[in-house]
């Protein structure tokens, strides 16, 4: 026998062990659990209370639906339900509950336990709505005959009130229902037909009797209720009564029905009382239903289904928080709509469209033409998986609710039921889906919304400028409207790949004002729709993305936003549009943990399968990663130190990921080799105060286990297995691969420079700062940190070391002497460019990390504080009673790195600010804190003064 309790398998982790595993120590007490239904059961108990309280209620019910066949089961729990036919409602009501209950039990295990697809899952429900809703029918009819209002039917076959018929609409008719739904009914009857006794009215009797069947079926009792019924899908709910004459429902279908009530009937099927008569009444709608001829207009109320839809029904978000499955935007019933409005539109002509089933009708749309293969395979994975997702939701409490829950904690829930153990990966699970259904929905029925701008007219067919069109470019703000004219006429021709398909074509029509609007939202629509240009040309296809612009318009300004006013953003998607994906992500603009950046980084390294598919692994991930902390700077939701930490994060996630396998490619070519190297990081990714584009300085040092050891294979010494180590780093962190570039790497603040050794040996280090160091060297020194190291005892010694050699007694005044040249030095070979060079203008930040870097190396070998960050190290010594006032310093360091990180990512180097177009001045005022960009020139000049004041101050011999 194929038991239940042998076929399930868990459906996920178990989120609430303790309830879990108390539920399953009553139950074992009473019957014997085997381990594998231990283990399928608890992830069910820890997630759903009201599975784990049917349980809990009576648990031997569980035990028989374990010990059974779980088909037989159920045909045999309809069995009993249809033998409750002949009962009274007093005594059937109760039958009723429970075997719902125990229908429900068994559907949710077999549905979580895997052990059923999705049909038989949705099936099931509906047979035994179906037989409860016959039995409840039957018993209601019982009573009404006891009662003397109604004759026994002396025909079987027409039910037990014949003339008097139910049809199931939506999810029941299609076989479809879902877990805790309401089961939508419409009632008609035939007055010359019921066998009435004597005196009763017809109308009164059928009203009455309908509300005695659906008391029967909605009452809630400890038990719980077998159906809650909807009948407002009869015609005019407003101005009729529950059940309505099949005469005045034709009549009313026939003269004024709507399309949407077509589409109702679509899904129609006769399910209990006089199923003759049902059967015929529906053959009498086809007519309706399956128009042969549509004209203009039909069509165009048919697509208005769509639109109202949107209008009144559909909840915006897409977020998969609070998300509704069902109404919502990509939720199940964009789905139906997109099989049900084709299927009106083309059913009349081609009886192979008119299943009642959504994914049957689907299949056959894309058999017959109308739809694409991957259409179909898109919207068929996607409907499964939201409608398990629908029934997830409803186990938890047996609510008919479409909405995945707000909390987290509940929605964790729903995760664990659907076999996530993550949160995070469950909610963007659900956001692909959402997103896949939507643009799909997108899809249909294009062009309906207005394709203008507010400034005017935009048309763009034809070989000749539309002189309005150019009006209302320049009012737009474009300074050659001709050429953005011509340039999205070519775009309309195909010229490029996103049009070049026809559905890429009518995409970017209506793409192509609201990118007109972005543009001259941006502030500066040249550069905004050239640098979009530059991106939207290279794509190889334009299909999905423009579908996605559409769909998430805010998600589109922000692009174009983007692309106007930071070019190395634009650059990087324009080379690679895949770094959009990133920006799909919810998470895209939380807060940045470097440490879910290394795990990424380190799962895909695991993953690659040699040293160069490790290296464009890296760049991948490092391309997404770097465009979401550029994105975050332009947008203003990071500021300059968050965006450092961010930068530098990477880069230690990069060369955390690629220097094992360095290490292990020097070890395939030479052999082995006992050992232990650590890469250590200095200037700005040491103080973690990195920006776009900033190149790595680094040195590596290394320790050999035996003085005279050598690698295995070639018999390489320590100085050459790890030059070849650190020259395998450097190309992995370094050298262009398909993926792009990574970083420019310098090694020259190493001992000795690019005269020594590539890699240091741990004795040389020591020695060297000991002997031959010179001032600036040990500067540089105070932003070291140790990245990365084969052994983490190594890295703590080399640590040791670094703050061995910055602790070394020195002469306070000659320190002061050399810092103090050496800036001098710098600002005669190298003046500041202007008022926009942050780094060395007086009292900028070469002058902050100066002044920094002098207190640290005064005060460190009495025991000062030692900080790699520039800000940091100031306001420890600060603390430490050792600097004076240092607030001039930090304020000028917090602003002028502000602006350096917004600068970086827009403008290149020699750029100056104040002829850039106003909206970026405005950003960059912003980002400074002050009014408008008058304001922030006098802030930067006042707060540099203070700072150059402070440097002298504080920097004296």
């Amino acid at each position: 026998m194929n038991r239940l309790g042998d076929r399930l398998r868990p459906c996920g982790p178990v989120i609430d062990a303790r309830p879990a595993e108390r539920l399953l120590d009553v139950l074992a007490s009473q019957h014997a659990l085997s381990p594998s239904e231990r283990e399928a059961l608890a992830p069910v108990f820890g997630a759903s209370p009201y599975l784990a309280g049917l349980v809990r209620r009576d648990p031997a019910r569980l035990a028989g639906l374990l010990d059974a066949d779980p088909d037989v089961r159920l045909a045999d729990i309809l069995d009993r339900t249809r033998a409750l036919a002949g009962v009274a409602p007093e005594a059937a009501a109760p039958g009723l509950r429970r075997l719902k209950a125990e229908a429900h039990l068994l559907t949710a295990l077999a549905d979580l336990g895997g052990v059923w697809d999705l049909d038989q899952v949705t099936g099931a429900l509906a047979r035994f709505a179906d037989a409860a809703l016959a039995s409840a029918l039957a018993s209601a009819a019982g009573a009404e005959v006891a009662a003397g209002r109604l004759h026994p039917s002396a025909d079987p076959g027409a039910g037990p009130v014949p003339g008097y018929f139910c049809i199931a609409m939506g999810k029941h008719g299609a076989f479809e229902l879902n877990y805790s739904s309401d089961i939508d009914i419409s009632i008609f009857f035939d007055p010359e037909v019921m066998p009435l006794a004597e005196g009763i009215e017809p109308q009164a009797f059928a009203v009455r009797l309908t509300h005695r069947l659906t008391e029967l079926m909605q009452e809630r009792t400890s038990d719980g209720y077998v159906f809650r019924i909807d009948l407002r899908l009869r015609p005019d709910p407003g101005s009729t009564p529950p059940a309505v004459s099949a005469a005045a429902a034709l009549d009313y279908y026939e003269s004024v029905g709507q399309n949407w009530e077509r589409a109702a009937f679509i899904k129609a099927r006769a399910c209990a009382g006089d199923l003759p008569r049902a059967r015929a009444f529906l053959g009498e709608l086809e007519p309706f239903i399956w128009r042969r001829n549509l004209d203009f207009g039909a069509i165009a109320d048919i697509h208005s289904i769509k639109r109202q839809i949107h209008i009144h029904k559909v909840d915006d978000r897409l977020s998969a928080k609070g998300a509704d499955l069902k109404l919502g935007r990509g939720g199940i019933r964009e789905i139906e709509f997109y099989v049900q409005t084709q299927q009106l539109i083309l059913g009349g002509r081609q009886p192979a469209l008119r299943s009642f089933r959504t994914l049957e009708a689907l299949a056959a749309l894309t058999e017959a033409g109308h739809v694409s293969p991957q259409a179909r395979d898109d919207l068929t994975d996607a409907y499964h998986r939201l409608r398990s997702l629908e029934h997830r939701v409803q186990m938890l409490a047996d609510e008919q609710t479409h909405r995945l829950p707000e909390s987290d904690a509940e929605r964790r829930r729903v995760a664990a039921l659907s076999g996530h153990d993550r949160l995070r990966s469950f909610d963007a699970w659900v956001e692909r889906i959402l997103r896949s259904v939507n643009q799909r929905y997108g899809e249909l029925f294009p062009g309906e919304e207005p394709l203008s701008s507010r400034f005017g007219s935009l048309i763009f067919t034809g070989v000749e400028d539309d002189p309005e069109t150019l009006k209302t470019l320049s009012r737009m703000g474009f300074s050659q409207p001709a050429q953005v004219s011509q340039t999205i006429r070519s775009w309309h021709h195909g010229h490029i790949a996103a049009t070049r398909s026809e559905r890429g074509r009518e995409l970017f029509t209506r793409l192509a004002p609201r990118l007109l609007e972005a543009a001259h939202a941006a502030g500066a629509p040249d550069a905004a729709f050239l640098r979009f240009g530059a991106f939207f040309s290279r794509l190889s296809s334009g299909v999905q993305l423009q579908s996605l612009f559409l769909a998430q318009p805010a998600l589109f300004e922000l692009i174009v936003e983007v692309m106007t006013f930071a070019p190395r953003l634009a650059d990087t998607l324009a080379r690679r549009p895949a770094a959009l994906d990133a920006m799909l992500d919810p998470a895209f603009f939380g807060a940045i943990d470097p440490a879910e950046d290394r795990q990424a980084l380190q799962r895909a390294v695991a993953g690659a399968g040699d040293f160069e598919a490790a290296m464009d692994t890296v760049r991948r991930q490092h391309r997404e990663q770097a465009f979401r902390v550029g994105v975050q700077v332009m947008s203003g939701s990071a500021g300059a130190e968050a965006a450092g930490h961010a930068f530098a994060g990477l880069a230690d996630a990069c060369i955390e990921a690629l220097a094992p396998a360095a290490l292990a490619e020097a070890g395939r070519i030479g052999g082995v080799f006992e050992g232990q190297v650590a890469v250590v990081a200095l200037g700005k990714c040491g103080s973690r105060e990195m920006s776009a584009g900033s190149d790595l300085d680094l040195m590596t040092l290394h320790r050999a286990a035996e003085p005279d050891a050598v690698s295995s294979l070639k018999g390489w010494p320590a100085e050459v297995f790890y030059a070849r180590f650190t020259q395998r780093l450097v190309a992995a962190l370094s050298l262009p691969t398909s993926e792009g570039e990574l970083y420019e790497v310098d090694m020259r603040l190493r001992p000795s420079g690019a005269k020594g050794p590539v890699a240091v040996a741990f004795p040389t280090f020591g020695a060297y700062y000991e002997t031959e160091a010179e001032t600036w060297e040990f500067m540089a020194l105070t932003r070291a940190r140790v990245v990365w190291s084969s052994d983490p005892a190594f890295a703590a010694d080399v640590n040791a070391a670094i703050e061995s050699a910055l602790r070394q007694p020195r002469d306070p005044a000659a320190l002061a002497r050399d810092v103090r040249e050496m800036r001098a030095l710098i600002a005669q070979e190298k003046p500041a460019s202007g008022l926009w060079d942050m780094k060395l203008a007086p009292g900028g930040l070469v002058d902050i990390e100066f002044a920094a870097q002098f207190l640290q190396l005064a005060h460190a070998p009495a025991g000062g504080p030692l900080r790699a960050g520039t800000a940091d190290a100031l306001e420890a010594l600060a603390a430490a009673g050792l600097a004076g006032p240092v607030g001039p310093l930090l304020e000028a360091w917090t602003l002028q790195q502000n602006l350096t990180q917004m600068l970086r990512l827009a403008l290149g180097d020699g750029d100056d600010p104040a002829v850039q177009p106003e909206a970026f001045r405005r950003k960059l005022a912003r980002a400074g804190g002050a009014r408008d960009f008058r304001s922030l020139a006098a802030r930067l000049t006042r707060t540099r003064k203070g700072a150059l004041e402070a440097f002298d101050r504080l920097v004296r011999p």
